[in-house]
């Protein structure tokens, strides 16, 4: 049975060789009419490779275009007539209706061709005499264990002797529904092997891994080959791990290099938070059985007792490079030279220079001998901000460095940061968002919901969120589990969840007020880091968590915004969560809960198998 695909959109370039090989892969794709003639796409002609042609005309439309709009507004702040152009502008026009001319007709002869080929109502044709019903096919042959098609979070078992041909696939419930409905999809033999021939050449060392995306232009069929040349490698398997149902295209370049699937983590949803008098739903993705219902337990506690009140103090990523010079006293110059508040003011102007966001705060300097660190401080809008920040600093290295020419630049990040590391400095200075948030909890609610009392509270946390932790020689860990809390409010919001350590610095303080009667709870945090734009935020999961907390990318109104409001929820859900911990250890409720919620009954072997 020969089976047909039409292209839906440009196609990559027609060939693709081994690193080392020079024999030709077959086209994936092989796009024929009944009549067998050849169904070309307009990007066939092209004598260059297809990024290749379509970045330099995209690189001409777009600059020229900026051209000649700077040009026009000078022309009109100066009151010159537009129609008198330049030998520059009316090249410049030339060049702009040229690959006008060429994107209209790329992309339009593609559309076109859709439409065209939909009309023949031979899409997706299968060529036999006895049998013409139509199957949905996707793109990557794998061989072996590899998981077919799945859902989100519900992967879909595959039966131990058929292959999957994969291209494109709409939908991943779309994909699961088609498997369920209709009869098992069929094995394109000209996929299937093109596919092990690349998968060959993978394990053979012949073409390089990391090389797919580009070679192949479909980052899911690059993560199915990776992954079944990974099986055979190491002869391990990867049965377990899903391929399917999620967009490989979303983290190219940005998120994650040479994929082989995704790791599922469930969410679950703690609250409604009443916070500042508007309530959220915090959503947090863990594997750690009672901490989503524990937290949940003190957002319910602080609800019945109106709600928790947060305060953002300070807001600023910081970046320190670090420098060298001959002597001591060098780099003691360079230090009072960027703490001079005149100087600074132009330092500024060049560290801003680098963002549209990023507005450089202070500098703050430490020597060690002949060494400079110098620890910047700005803000970052709504981003995390530490690509931001490192690229102001890159601008103000390169300022001083004329000025300073016997400046040797050891590396942008000197640690005194300080990113991904315990330091004492971002306990006491503050790093990302510096929140404080505060609640006062009944009696009643103390009694009847936590199980305990309030005396009780505030005995156990001077002993051991205070003097526990001191005991330990903790630095910045004077709490119960703040990093419980923050490592799955990341997870689920698409934040980096290294930066867990300095962001779960916390000390956490009970005391008795009104009387004795009610508790006043506190959180404060000083380095929280977090940002809806970039990074991990933009995947479609992470996004829908983001969304849900009402803070989904940057806020044009009043930039940085969004991300001061999720460092509060953070902190507000550090506060329920160390109010219920910390009420189960002193009601002796822990171990008792652990055992009934986070033990499973289940026999996990036999569920796996």
């Amino acid at each position: 049975m020969d089976v047909s695909r039409r292209s839906e959109k440009p196609v990559y370039p027609s060939k693709v060789f081994a690193a080392d090989d020079e024999k030709p892969l077959k086209p994936h794709k092989q796009q024929k009419q009944e009549d067998n003639t050849l169904l070309l796409d307009a990007s066939d002609a092209l004598p260059l490779p297809l990024y290749l042609t379509n970045g330099l005309f995209f690189t001409m439309f777009f600059s020229v275009m900026y051209f000649l709009l700077s040009r026009w507004r000078e022309k009109i702040r100066n009151s010159t007539p537009l129609h008198v152009v330049t030998l520059s502008e009316l090249v410049a026009i030339v060049s702009l209706i040229a690959s006008m001319i060429y994107l209209l007709g790329f992309f339009g002869i593609g559309f076109v061709q859709t439409f065209v080929s939909r009309g023949n109502n031979d899409s997706w044709d299968v060529e036999d005499e006895d049998d013409h019903e139509q199957f949905i096919l996707e793109e990557d042959s794998r061989r072996g264990p590899c998981a077919t098609a799945t859902t989100l979070g519900c992967a879909v078992p595959p039966p131990p002797t058929r292959q999957v041909a994969v291209v494109a696939p709409p939908q991943p419930t779309k994909v699961a529904m088609s498997m369920a409905e209709k009869p098992a999809p069929l094995v394109t033999p000209a996929a299937s092997e093109e596919d092990e021939d690349i998968i060959k050449s993978v394990v053979e060392g012949k073409m390089p891994s990391y090389l797919l995306e580009s070679k192949l232009g479909d980052c899911k069929r690059a993560a199915s080959i990776r992954k079944e040349a990974l099986q055979r490698i190491t002869g391990k398997s990867l049965e377990g791990l899903p391929l399917e149902g999620f967009n490989y295209e979303s983290i190219l370049g940005q998120c994650c290099e040479m994929p082989i699937g995704y790791v599922q983590i469930p969410v679950g949803i703690a609250g409604p938070l009443l916070l500042n008098g508007t309530e959220y739903s915090v959503p947090m993705a863990t594997t750690e059985g009672c901490l989503v219902a524990s937290t949940n337990r003190g957002c319910k506690a602080i609800y019945a007792s109106g709600g928790a009140t947060a305060i953002l103090l300070r807001d600023g990523m910081t970046r320190a490079p670090c420098v060298r010079f001959g002597t001591a006293k060098r780099a003691a110059e360079l230090k009072f030279h960027v703490e001079d508040p005149i100087k600074f003011e132009t330092l500024a102007n060049v560290f801003n220079q680098s963002s549209r966001f990023a507005r450089l705060q202070r500098i703050q300097c430490a020597i060690a001998g002949k060494n400079l660190y110098m620890r910047f401080v700005c803000s970052t809008g709504d981003a995390m901000g530490m690509n931001m920040v490192s690229k102001g600093v890159q601008n103000v290295l390169d300022y001083l460095q004329n000025e300073y020419p016997d400046m040797d630049v050891i590396g942008i990040s000197g640690n005194y940061c300080s990113d991904k590391k315990p330091a004492a400095i971002n306990w006491i200075e503050g790093r990302g968002k510096s929140v404080v948030c505060e609640a006062i909890i009944t009696e009643e609610v103390v009694k009847k919901v936590l199980k305990t009392e309030v005396a009780a509270l505030v005995e156990l946390n001077m002993l051991k969120n205070l003097t526990g932790s001191a005991m330990a020689g903790a630095l910045g860990g004077f709490n119960a589990h703040a990093s419980n809390i923050v490592s799955a409010v990341y997870i689920a919001t698409g934040q980096d969840p290294a930066q867990n350590i300095e962001s779960s610095h916390c000390i956490t303080m009970m005391e008795a007020v009104n009387e004795g009667k009610d508790l006043h709870i506190s959180v404060t945090m000083p380095s929280i880091e977090v940002g809806t734009v970039g990074g991990g935020t933009q995947l479609a999961s992470q996004s829908a968590c983001l969304n849900l907390l009402g803070v989904k990318g940057a806020n044009r109104e009043v930039p940085g915004s969004n991300a001061r409001l999720l460092a509060t929820i953070v902190a507000g859900s550090v506060l329920a969560g160390e109010l219920s911990l910390m009420s189960a250890i002193s009601a002796g409720q822990l171990v008792k809960s652990h055992m009934k919620y986070n033990r499973s009954t289940k026999d996990v072997t036999k569920a796996s198998s």
